[in-house]
């Protein structure tokens, strides 16, 4: 639905009836200008940090003067860490979704990569890392870079992947009664159709990243004290000292860094988003932001979008259509994919094959009391996971479509859920530890309070892109055929969303298991924490630097999660593609 267009005036403060024009305009234009010098001095920032050379491990100062440098460091880490995860979300998404020999074989990948905490992959990340880059700084920082991908880049690719299973029948039909290519289908059909669901995800995901920020800013590899400036290790420096007032500091300027990105992004994304909602007559209530308002009042903007954006788009635009199919990239990379799949598969099975073997030999030298202490982490593990998605899904569903449903308070809670997404675990859990052995609790119910922080948001945030995605038009027909709000809710809310909370469900699964290395086990006033489970194996011996139990922790913790994905969520998710799907 094309948004109506924003008058200027809208924009003028009031009293500035006699300011002239051209002052009015300059004001205006001084934010965008603003904000784009400050971009482009982060970025100079970075790399200049980036290509310094290697010295001692950063000392983390705890004053609150340093907090503005640390929040600078860490927003540029993962705004790198989503531009990456996003770029492999599309490819990824899309090769698995339309190539079913390619889809037998990525999307239990995909389910693999998921289940593997964020720990396990920084062995191998940081030893890479490292040894491509010896002498700069730039060697640990891309490590961080990866970590934070790893616990960031899953949901986006599951809400891709499932949007392009989604998309319905007759919009494909009518693509190719128009004879759109492959990338113009991809650019006016596929990306808007998914838009909805990246941008909750992709929120979810920054989220996702924050919370998992201390372990991929300051962590221990055996003997190696790897530390970043940022506000990540500024935050486990504090827990470790048992500095309550760095501590407050530190989630104070983490949650007003949230509410500004929220305000200067989310938001605006997703006034702008709402153009793609697949409905016919305009919703009652859209969300508003007023900068969008200034954005689109903007004629700096549409300057360069008309002398550099407009033509380089045009000219692929011209030459994607004007091509034959058979001369479409994305034709011609499938088939590039048909000729080259075998020689990939062989290449691909010769690694497994090989790592493997090396896995073999690692496990077989596991005693029999390590497996017990294994098999009972896991059973613990499980446990709690499944508890923490139960109370997840019963709070999560019935708010997230109340929230999806009423943009006007979409925009008061949504930055409210994007900061309780965002603060890690280990920085509330000593206030939590306080209140639960004071109430007579202990760590393992702790334990599951952290999974459901790390778990519940994937659930809350595809349920209201789910909620907000439901057509008007469905709405306008439960009006005039007067159903009650249960029968609304039986026959249109829940089938709607139905896609939305499988992927939220899948992904919080992941998450589930993913943060039970910070929910098990923590270090807080010099002590360690911890409680019986996978989450607590993994990391005792990430910090120990037991790379065999490691590796054994992650499989057993690998074999659980996409069995379960298999079993369980595989069938739903066809479920969801066949029946639940919006077409007519």
């Amino acid at each position: 639905m094309a948004q109506p267009p924003i008058s200027r005036s809208l924009i003028r403060p009031a009293g500035w009836g006699n300011v002239p024009p051209g002052v009015t305009s300059f004001i205006r234009e001084l934010p965008i200008v603003l904000g784009g010098m400050g971009l482009f001095y982060s970025v100079i920032t970075l790399a200049r940090y980036w290509s310094s050379p290697v010295t001692a491990s950063a000392e983390i100062s705890l004053i609150p003067a340093a907090l503005p440098k640390y929040a600078l460091f860490s927003v540029l880490r993962i705004a790198v860490a989503y531009f990456f995860s996003f770029v492999f979300a599309l490819a990824y998404g899309y090769i698995a979704a339309y190539n079913r020999k390619a889809e037998q074989l990525m999307v239990p990948l995909l389910d693999t990569l998921q289940s593997i905490p964020v720990l396990s992959f920084l062995p191998p990340v940081m030893m890479s890392m490292v040894a491509l880059f010896p002498r700069r700084k730039l060697g640990v920082e891309l490590g961080s870079v990866l970590l934070i991908f790893t616990g960031q880049v899953w949901n986006m690719t599951f809400s891709f992947y499932s949007s392009l299973k989604s998309i319905p029948t007759e919009m494909r039909e009518a693509a190719l009664a128009y004879g759109l290519h492959p990338w113009q289908r991809f650019w006016q059909l596929e990306l808007p159709h998914a838009a909805i669901g990246l941008i909750w995800n992709s929120m979810m995901s920054v989220a996702g990243a924050w919370f998992f920020l201390m372990a991929c800013e300051m962590f221990v590899l055996g003997a190696r004290d790897f530390r970043l400036p940022g506000l990540g290790s500024y935050l486990q420096t504090a827990a470790n000292a048992g500095d309550i007032k760095a501590l407050c500091w530190g989630v104070a300027t983490m949650i007003a860094v949230i509410v500004l990105i929220d305000q200067l992004i989310w938001r605006p994304v997703i006034a702008w988003a709402e153009k793609f909602k697949l409905e016919q007559i305009a919703s009652s209530e859209i969300p508003r932001s007023p900068i969008l308002s200034l954005l689109r009042s903007s004629r700096l903007l549409p300057f360069f979008s008309r002398y550099l954006i407009f033509p380089i788009r045009e000219q692929l635009n011209m030459h994607f259509a004007g091509a034959s199919p058979e001369r479409s990239p994305m034709v011609r990379c499938n088939g590039l994919f048909q000729w080259t799949f075998g020689g990939l598969v062989i290449a691909v099975l010769g690694g497994i094959l090989y790592a493997v073997a090396r896995l073999l030999e690692t496990l077989v030298r596991i005693s029999p009391s390590e497996l017990r202490q294994l098999l009972g982490g896991a059973a613990a593990t499980f446990l709690r996971v499944e508890i923490a998605l139960l109370l997840a899904g019963l709070w999560a569903v019935p708010v997230g479509i109340t929230l999806g449903l009423r943009p006007r308070l979409s925009a008061i809670a949504q930055p409210i859920a994007q900061i309780a997404a965002s603060v890690p675990a280990t920085a509330l859990f000593p206030v939590i530890l306080l209140v639960l052995v004071r109430a007579g609790g202990g760590l393992g119910t702790g334990s599951i309070l952290l999974l459901l922080l790390g778990t519940q948001w994937y659930v809350l945030f595809n349920v209201v892109a789910g909620a907000m995605a439901i057509p008007a038009d469905l709405k306008e027909v439960c009006n005039v055929y007067g159903l009650r709000t249960t029968e609304r809710w039986r026959r249109l809310f829940l089938p709607g969303i139905f896609p939305y909370l499988i992927t939220g469900l899948i992904t919080a699964s992941g998450g589930a298991w993913n943060a039970s290395i910070v929910a098990e086990y923590f270090h807080f006033r010099g002590q360690t924490m911890s409680t019986i489970g996978l989450g607590a194996i993994i990391s005792q011996a990430t910090d120990n630097g037991n790379f065999r139990l490691l590796l054994s922790a992650t499989v057993v913790m690998a074999i659980i999660v996409v069995s379960i994905n298999r079993l369980v969520w595989r069938r739903l998710y066809i479920l969801a593609a066949t029946r639940f799907k919006l077409e007519a």
